[in-house]
């Protein structure tokens, strides 16, 4: 069984379609044995999330409660080919965490060479720490070129648990998720996995992710999740 003590992408009611408090999400990930909590609200061109004052207004949040290192960033919307984010360079800085995907309603799917772009693109933002459900089977991606981009820059690929679920409307499949650990071990690229939480339930449920990397013999030593230490590196709160 994969060690597990930290979820760093997780959404609260401030996300518009999430259902929890800060609160109640640290709760939960106490309760899940967790160490290090991320909540990473929607950026501001999703529908019905927060306006960029929510963002720039985070530093007033206590990072430690209840025993729990809670993590504030976003999960900024990638606009275009040229990887732009929804927040602007002004409020990044302070963001602790930044995980950086694509959602339908601000990039529609486009040709395999502009979903890659855009990936790319956006991993050279000195301030995204994480590339957000890169699974997604409605993007057609080139995997090698975003392993490849993601060692470059110093940047995580996430393995999002929500994606696998049988509710999920990403479908990724089982297939994909081994050409990508296939890719990622001979990169030697780390992973992270995500639950993508939009309910306090889900806070550190990794359970499907994990299964594969079982299946998968993936090395421990790419599995971000398994020690506080092996995250530090990559994210903007131990890197200022």
């Amino acid at each position: 069984m994969i060690r597990d003590v930290m979820d760093l992408h997780t959404h609260t009611i401030a996300s518009g379609h999430a259902y929890n408090t800060i609160v109640e999400m640290v709760k939960a990930a106490g309760k899940s044995g967790l160490k290090l909590l991320g909540i990473t609200e929607h950026g501001p061109a999703m529908k019905g999330s927060c306006h960029p004052i929510y963002f720039r207004n985070l530093k007033v949040i206590p990072r430690e409660r209840d025993g729990i290192t809670t993590l504030f960033g976003a999960e900024l919307n990638i606009l275009d080919e040229d990887g732009h984010v929804d927040l602007p360079e002004e409020i990044l800085p302070a963001m602790d965490l930044c995980v950086a995907s694509l959602h339908i309603p601000c990039f529609p799917p486009k040709s395999l060479e502009e979903n890659t772009n855009a990936y790319i693109h956006a991993m050279k933002n000195p301030y995204v720490n994480i590339i957000g459900h890169p699974d997604d089977p409605r993007y057609p991606v080139d995997l090698r070129a975003v392993v490849e981009a993601a060692k470059e820059n110093h940047v995580l690929l996430e393995m999002n648990n929500s994606s696998l679920a049988p509710t999920s409307f990403r479908k990724a499949t089982i297939e994909g998720y081994l050409k990508f650990l296939d890719l990622c071990k001979q990169y030697d690229q780390p992973i992270l996995m995500g639950s993508d939480a939009h309910v306090d339930i889900d806070v550190g449920n990794h359970g499907y992710v994990a299964d594969i990397l079982e299946f998968a013999q993936f090395p421990e030593h790419l599995i971000i999740n398994t020690d506080v230490e092996k995250v530090k590196p990559y994210l903007n709160y131990y890197n200022r």
